[in-house]
């Protein structure tokens, strides 16, 4: 199996921080619906690695896709994003 040479990169908000070094980040996407036109919103969730547990609730972070870490865990988080206003 070949190794993948560009990883995802997704940016979302965390919803959930009290695991041990796992936050759960809530990513939303914006689809079209093929037949009706209308568009609506989808919100997934991921288990992402967190070594520090230095990200809490609320935070606007930015992960990458890895190799799998537990069970559910196959994303790390690359940094915490800064809101622009």
């Amino acid at each position: 199996m070949a190794i993948k040479k560009f990883p995802k990169k997704l940016k979302g908000v965390v919803v959930s921080d009290k695991m041990n070094k796992t936050i759960v980040v809530a990513v939303e996407e914006v689809k079209k619906h093929p037949k009706y036109k209308k568009y609506y919103t989808v919100v997934r969730k991921f288990k992402v690695h967190d070594e520090g547990n230095l990200h809490k609730t609320g935070d606007r972070v930015e992960m990458i896709e890895t190799r799998p870490i537990s069970k559910d865990k196959r994303w790390k988080v690359l940094g915490k994003k800064e809101v622009k206003i």
